[in-house]
């Protein structure tokens, strides 16, 4: 009943936050007669974080329109180009003919939308053609499309792999490394000609038994059976997806908030204040990150759980015993694709060495079709988004994809 429980609170505060946000809209309007008294700059600044602190179920906006590529500024499309009923493969269509190594975003599926990665996206855009894994709020997928586990999740990286086609790049963020290392051991095995040029994991759990962080411990402090007891329920019947098993997003979002109360304290407080010296330049940027922070999706529950279990609790990739559909999963099996693992010094989710697992999991690479890097100073996030990531490491991997392309 929680579920519903959320249900009903969010519905008594909608009308709330919606007259917060009409104060906000008015203020705006008469910022130039009325801007100049604190004490109405104060009142603006309340209603506006108390209209901010809400959840939103559906995914924002990429919004890449162009980028610039080969020294001018293209237009950029997004387009579906196959889809399943959990999952859009978007294409960023580039307006310009020049050929450039195409690369297979694969994103987490872990409570926050797609959007997480457009910075991501957007620096890949310069130099590569970019395919994206746009995962859908299960909430609104009905339920006669069935389940939804990490086995579905690893079938659907070896078809987006084959929807591209022999030759393209596989780029994986966070949580579907362990996937998409499966996915190409699989398709290796089986000989299969689309198996990626190159894989790239980035920030991901390959080895969770590695540095433990706080989110590895919270995994191992219970049993399968509480999480499934207790974090998982039924989608309300209102949606289309009603009386599918979840794992609700505003259930991760309290996880992922409780692990850093201080920051978000502080990042809360400072947007009050900036709001309030009518400080817009430096309250833009808190704005935008929590409009996109606080955007959930539900994850389906027999993933989530399974996911809890094979990665967090059984340690199965490293230890040589993870299957997908009955079928040992080998990485000693990948031979033609070179490997890039990536990590952040600073990493609190996935520690440094849990991704460099990997290396040694992948016996029939050689050496010289491996790399890996550490970026120092940056945590989880910055890994794939920030000033870093597209100085720093992004020249890395583009050196690495077009050296094996």
């Amino acid at each position: 009943m929680i579920y519903q429980a959320y249900q009903a609170y969010a519905d008594v505060l909608t009308p709330v936050r919606g007259i917060a946000k009409s104060v906000v809209t008015a203020y705006d309007k008469l910022r130039p007669a009325v801007g100049g008294h604190i004490s109405v700059r104060r009142v603006a600044a309340a209603n506006a974080l108390l209209a901010l602190v809400r959840l939103t179920h559906e995914r924002p906006h990429f919004g890449i329109d162009s980028v610039q590529c080969s020294g001018r500024e293209v237009a950029v499309t997004e387009e579906v180009v196959d889809s399943t009923p959990f999952c859009k493969l978007l294409h960023f269509k580039k307006d310009h003919a020049v050929m450039q190594p195409r690369v297979l975003v694969v994103a987490p599926m872990s409570g926050h939308f797609t959007t997480l990665l457009r910075g991501t996206v957007h620096t890949l855009l310069r130099d590569h053609d970019v395919y994206l894994t746009d995962w859908l709020n299960v909430r609104d997928v009905p339920l006669r499309h069935g389940r939804f586990d990490l086995d579905d999740f690893i079938e659907h990286i070896v078809r987006f792999l084959r929807f591209l086609g022999p030759g393209s790049h596989l780029l994986a963020v966070c949580q579907p490394t362990v996937a998409a290392l499966a996915a190409v051991a699989l398709m290796a095995a089986d000989g299969d000609c689309a198996q990626p040029a190159t894989m790239t994991l980035m920030a991901g759990p390959m080895d969770t038994r590695v540095n433990p962080t706080k989110v590895n411990e919270l995994a191992t402090s219970k049993p399968i059976t509480w999480f499934e007891r207790n974090l998982i329920d039924t989608v309300p019947v209102r949606y289309a997806g009603w009386l599918r098993r979840v794992y609700p997003g505003f259930i991760q979002l309290a996880a992922f908030m409780s692990m850093n109360r201080a920051r978000h304290a502080k990042a809360f407080t400072d947007l009050y204040h900036h709001l309030a010296d009518d400080d817009v330049e430096k309250a833009e940027p808190i704005l935008t990150f929590y409009h996109e922070y606080f955007a959930m999706m539900d994850l389906p529950a027999e993933f989530y759980l399974q996911t809890i279990g094979a990665v967090f609790q059984q340690y199965l990739l490293p230890l040589g015993k993870l299957t997908s559909r009955g079928r040992l999963v080998e990485p000693r099996a990948i031979r033609r694709t070179a490997l890039l693992t990536v990590e952040g010094e600073k990493d609190d989710i996935c520690a440094v060495g849990q991704t460099l697992a990997a290396q040694d999991m992948c016996t029939g690479i050689r050496q010289y079709m491996k790399e890996h890097h550490m970026q120092p100073g940056v945590g989880h996030y910055g890994v794939f988004n920030g000033r870093k990531w597209d100085g720093q490491i992004y020249p890395r991997l583009r050196a690495f994809i077009h050296s094996h392309d």
